[in-house]
């Protein structure tokens, strides 16, 4: 990878910014290995899916449609998706905290396929968000195999789309992101024979170039017994013909392979042939890596013995026969490891058979991603863009192919549309590059501004006001505290943070990386924790409680409340990470997704954890309000702990506030009584629903917005 540009470059854009990426490339540039390495490496939380299943157990990851609960009908934008509530609690804490979805194959992804991704990604993270925010890595090459739309699904979806292509999706038109084009051919060394794929692939191929091409057609060609040559065809039933045919012909004795599946492996999912029938002397083709190097997917050899129990299989160049071994792939779905807070792919079911298929014929369409040494190659029937091209860019040399039918410039399709697009992103492409490091800052910037961002909380608290004023009378001081809650939150949280966000933005690269800048940034995040603390600690607690008859309004009511628990907790938590650790780019993506992970509980606000025999007690861990109660009941002053703590006297006031509330603490103990009565009174005088500005205007000089806010919440709600 250090040796690739664009492979450094896609890997940077991968791990070091948010912006999502197009991976595309020629045949054999290395774009499955590219995919391998970032499996392995990455320290980003992602998901791999693909739009076949085939493609899927290949990439080692699921369907799209599998992992996303979609319906097999197109979605169109009037369309709904299921309500989030109908996903999996496994899934939800899944979608909420990943940071990076890989689309592999994604030439085959239609544009509706990638528009209900955005629809179900927005509904567990930002709805205002395309996606969701998360990243998306897409891999593929739109020259080669292409969307499958029936003629019925292509009626509906001109409707809303101008093209079936991926690019087509509104969701990726409304955000920014890269394409990066690998340009290293791995697989070919030949430069002419290079510069003829190319042509094709483009498009562009010449009179020149179709007569180089075709002094490769040799209709007689027979392959020597023993050779490696595979012939490649354009539709299914002439591959399953020629092998037959093939495999009838061989006088020995056929035998019979029936696979072994145990657990979930649905049978449109199969890797292999469920029952293999073979015969000594067979052209076979390896369909899958060995561990041990003996062969690789793509690899043809013969069969050199075989019983019930035994296969050899010698290939062309090696000396020894290979004893094939039955090998088993997994079907995996995502789950989430609750120790390791890791993103795992757990089985659901084995397909266990041997790595082999009939290989005298297969389909161009299942050659894609392999390799072949020699191949015969009949592409006049092409009926698909990027057909022609896939079939020759198997081979390794212009030399190792054989044309069974001649390929005339009709059979090379391509589409206008892609080329357009290809050319337009390659343009874009080299501006993001040259970008690159200004993005990798502004990634940072933003997590930065995403830290101090409160938004999701006051839309979460504005949602749960409206439900309970809408459905909830019975509950007049719960409504009346989250009003409060509502007005603190302007005031004292989401003005601050404006203009805590305006100072980030005015900072440069080099200030917001300063020793001095992130110590700033650890005493912001104290003040907020503390702040969201005072505001929703004991109203959490306190709104637990509502309940009615109706059953829809109290599910309006449990899916408003179980948000804005989730978003406090998992801001606060962040805070919290934050003030002890600092601010990095890592450790913040880290805290922020353990805390979505331990926000995400049943919904009722008691978190269900799991116990072992061996796990030890753990210690209640004290909250920042308990601290202040017990140092106030120890004797110690409001300006005494303040001191101590390094906080606000208003704070530690809005501290005491629930056990005031409570009754564990005299309102007259925290504020003197005359203050108290004229905030009171007041209060009568502009009414309830007056703002702190107004009530402040209307006090004393020497009474505080806190001191009003204590009285409030109180007293004038008993």
């Amino acid at each position: 990878m250090e040796k690739n540009p664009e492979l450094r470059h896609a890997w940077d854009f991968v791990e070091h910014t948010g912006i999502s990426i197009f991976l595309t490339g020629k045949a054999g540039t290395g774009k499955t290995t590219f995919l391998r390495t970032l499996k392995e490496k990455s320290s980003k939380r992602s998901v791999i899916v693909a739009p076949t299943g085939v493609a899927a157990i290949n990439a080692g990851g699921m369907t799209i449609h599998s992992f996303f609960q979609l319906p097999l009908s197109p979605f169109v934008p009037e369309a709904s998706i299921k309500n989030r509530f109908d996903y999996s609690k496994e899934k939800r804490k899944i979608m909420r905290t990943l940071d990076l979805l890989i689309i592999d194959e994604i030439s085959m992804v239609r544009s509706d396929v990638l528009d209900a991704i955005d629809s179900v990604l927005r509904r567990f993270r930002e709805h205002d968000k395309p996606f969701g925010g998360v990243q998306l890595l897409m891999i593929g090459d739109l020259q080669q195999l292409t969307p499958v739309v029936t003629p019925e699904e292509e009626r509906l979806l001109q409707r809303y789309y101008d093209t079936p292509y991926f690019f087509g999706s509104k969701a990726l038109r409304s955000i920014n992101y890269v394409t990066i084009e690998l340009m290293h051919v791995y697989r070919q060394q030949d430069d002419r024979f290079i510069t003829l794929l190319n042509n094709i692939r483009e498009g562009r191929v010449s009179e020149t170039d179709l007569l180089k091409l075709n002094e490769r057609y040799d209709p007689k060609f027979e392959p020597e017994v023993g050779s490696d040559y595979i012939r490649l065809t354009t539709h299914n039933r002439m591959a399953e013909s020629y092998n037959d045919d093939q495999l009838r012909n061989l006088p020995s004795k056929a035998c019979t392979f029936t696979a072994e599946v145990d657990g979930n492996f649905p049978e449109y999912n199969y890797p292999a042939d469920f029952r293999l029938t073979l015969k000594r002397g067979a052209q076979v083709m390896f369909i899958r890596n060995d561990n041990n190097g003996r062969y690789y997917n793509g690899r043809i050899g013969h069969v050199t013995y075989l019983d019930n129990e035994k296969i050899q299989v010698l290939c062309p160049g090696d000396e020894l026969e290979i004893e094939v071994q039955q090998e088993t792939w997994e079907n995996t779905k995502y789950t989430l490891n609750e120790k390791t807070k890791q993103i795992e792919a757990e089985v659901q079911g084995t397909f266990k058979q041997y790595p082999l298929r009939l290989a005298w014929a297969i389909t161009i369409h299942k050659s894609q991603g392999l390799t072949f040494e020699h191949a015969i190659i009949d592409a006049q029937s092409s009926f698909a863009a990027g057909q022609v091209y896939v079939a020759l860019s198997r081979c390794k040399t212009l030399e190792g192919l054989v044309l069974a039918s001649p390929i005339s410039s009709s059979a090379i399709i391509n589409d206008s549309q892609v080329t357009n697009y290809i050319s337009h992103q390659t343009e874009e492409a080299a501006k993001s590059i040259k970008a690159l490091p200004v993005l990798k800052e502004e990634y940072y910037r933003q997590l930065l501004l995403e830290l101090f961002s409160f938004y999701e909380i006051k839309a979460c608290e504005d949602t749960i006001y409206r439900v309970l004023s809408e459905y909830f009378f019975k509950f007049p001081k719960v409504t009346t505290l989250h009003k409060m809650a509502i007005i603190d939150l302007d005031e004292r949280i989401i003005g601050v943070s404006m203009k805590w966000g305006s100072v980030i933005w005015r900072m440069t690269t080099e200030q917001l990386h300063e020793e001095k800048f992130l110590e700033r940034v650890k005493k912001s995040a104290l003040y907020f924790h503390s702040q969201l603390t005072e505001i929703f600690s004991h109203l959490i607690d306190i709104t637990k409680g509502v309940q009615s008859n109706n059953k829809t309004t109290n599910k309006r009511f449990d899916n408003s409340f179980s948000d804005l628990r989730q978003a406090y907790s998992t801001k606060h938590e962040v805070l919290e990470a934050i003030i002890k650790e600092g601010f990095s780019i890592t450790g913040y993506l880290a805290s922020k997704q353990e805390a979505i992970l331990n926000s995400l509980d049943d919904g009722t606000g008691r978190k269900q954890k799991k116990k072992t025999e061996d796990s030890a007690p753990k210690v209640p861990k004290i909250s920042t309000g308990e601290i202040s109660y017990n140092l106030f009941k120890a004797g110690k002053s409001i300006e005494a702990i303040a001191k101590e703590r390094g906080l606000t006297p208003a704070t530690i006031q809005g501290h005491l506030i629930p056990y005031i509330q409570k009754g564990y603490i005299q309102l007259n103990e925290v504020i003197d009584e005359s203050k108290a009565r004229t905030i009171q009174q007041k209060i009568k005088l502009a009414g309830k629903d007056a703002s702190l500005k107004a009530l402040k205007i209307l006090c004393p000089a020497n009474i505080s917005y806190s001191d009003i806010l204590l009285v409030m919440k109180t007293t004038m709600l008993q």
